[in-house]
Formats: C-alpha cells, sequence, structure tokens
C-alpha cells in the first residue's frame, strides 16, 4: 500500500491511499465468503459452501463489484490510519475515488490541531485575588435552605409572601383577545420565588381560596419571551389553593441531616461560611484561568477542527440542558420561548464557550508537555483523600474510594485536573 500524506488546514490530513491490484482479489474473496455466511439463496442453507457462479447468478457482477470496492475502501482506510499513526476525530471522508484499477483514493481525517505556543508565554504572570464572606452572604444561605425544606399546609387565610397558592389564569391583550401560552390550571406558585413576572406574585397577595380577580400586568421591555416583551396583559386570576409555609428549625438532628455532622446553630453557620468561601474562590479561579487562557492564546497558533468543535459543541449543551432539568427548565420550552432551534442556539450561544473551553484544554495539555510537568502518587493520593473528607455518609465513602482508583475514569481525570490545576499555579505572582 502506498500512502501520500499532506496536512491542510482546519487540522485536516489528507491521504492518498494506492493499493495493489493483487490485493483486490482477496477482498472479493472475503465478500463472497460472508455472502456464504449471511445470504439466503434457494438451495443452500447458511453457512454453506457455494459456488461463485451461483453467487454471481444471484447477486450480479455489478453488486459484487460494488460490496468488494466498499470493503477494500473500508480495510485500506484503516490500514491507512494504522500506518500513519492517526487518531482520527470522527470518522474520515472519502473525498474522491482516483482510480478503481489500481485502486487509488482520497481521503480527508480531522485529527487533533497542532499547537504552538511562542516561548514569549514564560512572561505572563497572574495575579492572585482575595475573596471576602459577609454574615449576610450566610444569612442568605441560610434562608436558601429553609426554603427548600419549607413544608406547606393548606390553610383558609389570606395569602402573604411565602406562602404557596395554586392558581387558574388566563391572559388578554388590551383588545381583550386570549393570548397563548397564558392559561395555566392548578398551577403551584410560591408568592416571592419570582418564577412570574414582576408583580404578579404580587398581585395574589391578601387574596383567599375561591377568589376570582383581574391583574393588569405590564410585562417588560426586555422580557425574554418576545411575544410579552413591552406588552399590557389582563390576567384573570382564580386561587384553587392557599398552603401556609412552615420552615426548619435549624437544631442538630436537621443539621446532620443536611450534612452528615453533628453541629449546633453557630458550627453550622462556620460550615456554611467555609462552603461559600470555597465556591468563591473556584469562582474567581474560573475567570482567572480564563483570563490566562485569553493571554496564552495571544503567543499560540492553533487551528480547532469543525468536527472537534461540533462534538465539544454538543458536550456543552447537553451539560447545560442537564443544569436546566436540574432546576426543573425544559430545554424544548426554554428553545420555543426564545424562538430558537437547537442549532440556532447551539451556534449562537454555546459555540463559542464549547471553543475557549478547547482552546484551553488543548494549551494546558501541550504546556504540560512542554513544562514536564508531573504528579506524584502522594499528590494525588492527597487529593482524593480531601474529596472523601467532604463526605460523612459510609456508603458514599465506601464508593468514591472504589472509583478513585489508577485506571479508573474518575481517577485519571481529576489526575489530568491536577496537571492543569499545577500548570496554572506557576503562572501566579510572577517576579
Amino acid at each position: 500500500m502506498k500512502i501520500e500524506r499532506k496536512n491542510l488546514e482546519n487540522s485536516i490530513v489528507e491521504l492518498v491511499v494506492e493499493e495493489k491490484t493483487e490485493n483486490l482479489a482477496k477482498y472479493r474473496k472475503e465478500v463472497l465468503k460472508d455472502v456464504e455466511k449471511n445470504a439466503t439463496i434457494k438451495g443452500f442453507r447458511k453457512g454453506a459452501k457455494i459456488p461463485e457462479e451461483v453467487i454471481v447468478r444471484e447477486f450480479g457482477e455489478e453488486r459484487l463489484a460494488s460490496m468488494t470496492l466498499e470493503k477494500a475502501i473500508d480495510n485500506i482506510y484503516r490500514n491507512a490510519l494504522r500506518q500513519e499513526k492517526i487518531i482520527p476525530i470522527g470518522q474520515g471522508e472519502i473525498t474522491e475515488i482516483i482510480s478503481e484499477n489500481p485502486l487509488k483514493i482520497r481521503i480527508h481525517i480531522e485529527v487533533l490541531p497542532e499547537v504552538e505556543i511562542a516561548d514569549t508565554y514564560k512572561n505572563i504572570s497572574l495575579k492572585k485575588k482575595k475573596t471576602k464572606v459577609t454574615e449576610q452572604e450566610v444569612e442568605n444561605a441560610l434562608n436558601d435552605i429553609q426554603t427548600r425544606f419549607t413544608n406547606f399546609t393548606e390553610a383558609d387565610e389570606a395569602l402573604v409572601m411565602g406562602d404557596r397558592a395554586t392558581i387558574s389564569t388566563k391572559g388578554f391583550d388590551k383588545e381583550g383577545k386570549n393570548l397563548d401560552n397564558t392559561n395555566m390550571e392548578q398551577y403551584p406558585i410560591v408568592l416571592g420565588s419570582k418564577m412570574l413576572v414582576e408583580g404578579f406574585e404580587e398581585g395574589l397577595v391578601g387574596h383567599k381560596k375561591g377568589d376570582k380577580f383581574k391583574l393588569e400586568i405590564n410585562f417588560p421591555k426586555d422580557y425574554h419571551n418576545a411575544d410579552f416583551a413591552g406588552k399590557e396583559t389582563v390576567f384573570e386570576v382564580k386561587i384553587d389553593k392557599v398552603e401556609k409555609a412552615t420552615k426548619p428549625e435549624f437544631t442538630k438532628e436537621f443539621i446532620e441531616q443536611l450534612r452528615g455532622k453533628k453541629l449546633d446553630l453557630d458550627g453550622f453557620k462556620k460550615l456554611i461560611k467555609e462552603e461559600i468561601t470555597e465556591t468563591k474562590e473556584a469562582n474567581l479561579r474560573m475567570e482567572e484561568e480564563l483570563e490566562l487562557i485569553e493571554e496564552l492564546l495571544k503567543h499560540t497558533k492553533i487551528q480547532i477542527g469543525d468536527k472537534l468543535l461540533a462534538e465539544q459543541t454538543n458536550r456543552v449543551f447537553e451539560e447545560i440542558k442537564q443544569n436546566m432539568a436540574q432546576n426543573g427548565i425544559r430545554m424544548v420550552d426554554y428553545l420555543e420561548s426564545l424562538k430558537l432551534t437547537e442549532e440556532a442556539y447551539k451556534d449562537q450561544h454555546v459555540k463559542e464557550t464549547a471553543l475557549k473551553r478547547l482552546q484551553g484544554e488543548l494549551i494546558l495539555a501541550k504546556l504540560a508537555t512542554l513544562e514536564k510537568v508531573e504528579l506524584t502518587d502522594e499528590e494525588v493520593k492527597s487529593e482524593t483523600d480531601k474529596i472523601i473528607a467532604r463526605f460523612g455518609n459510609e456508603d458514599v465513602i465506601k464508593r468514591l474510594k472504589e472509583l478513585y482508583v489508577p485506571g479508573n475514569r474518575y481517577y485519571e481525570e481529576l489526575k489530568q485536573r491536577m496537571i492543569y490545576r499545577k500548570i496554572i499555579d506557576s503562572f501566579y505572582d510572577k517576579k
């Protein structure tokens, strides 16, 4: 097999591959064997030896030639990848069959991009920023926890903020026309949750079960759903049910239920402050890492191929979709409110994020090679011990110990993140 290799733009490798004519005969024999094994031919059982002339009569020479060509190309493609030591991104594309005798084909294959980083990257320095957690932030976190674990009990009383109302509604424009997506039946809403347009939840305060009334709402001009942006709307509202909220007390038992640790309220506040600090530092670190990648890009030559970017875009999209689902939002509904197709949303809102993430990962991977960054077993064990120590549940701890072992995906991903972190740390406060 003869191969000519050329590097094209956008991380595409072009191979022009020529197979010896005498080798094509073996592919025809393989096709005939496949037919014997799988085809149903009158007078022969599957797997029986069938004369070639019978197979030709049943399938036709043209079809057999096509099957032989397909098998030959498939084998040539795989052998060419192996011979050239190419790891493809997705499936390669046969762009041209130059000749059939001898068989000569042109293949375009997307590969991981080459990353060239100029030595000037060594002059980059990051300044470490500090975080601060206020007492109000701790109180807000405690309030959020109470809200999540609030119990609701039906009552024959007037609604106040914090109560849950079950409502039925119809919305109309100024001309009295019923508006799409405004009719709701038995819809539960916690007053103060800000799940509905501003003014709606406030307008329910003071009403009781069975009340029917009209609520005038002026949608803001920048409202996320263009159909309602800037519209004056009248809602006919019926209160179907009123439920009073009972928030939990922060007893030692409740705190243990939340975090698996026996703490009083002061101890829990200290833990919450540590958690908020950790989150803030992680977010700040993420901002600093993005700044670093932006700076490194100025010293880097890199071209991301279409397939690699498409794969990463799909991964980021799935992450967004899952995060929305955890908050009770369906992606299909969200896209409908934006009046965008899935592909348009990816193109306008996801692709750029995916590109930045890819650039960052590829640059850091290249730096790991240039700087010869390595980790000791002790460093990785120390990190896994920290992760496991966050949990109090014995079953969870046991499962984590099973996952964080060399060779396991979770262990290897953690190791990769630690290598990247080590690289990034080297840029802080350089003199």
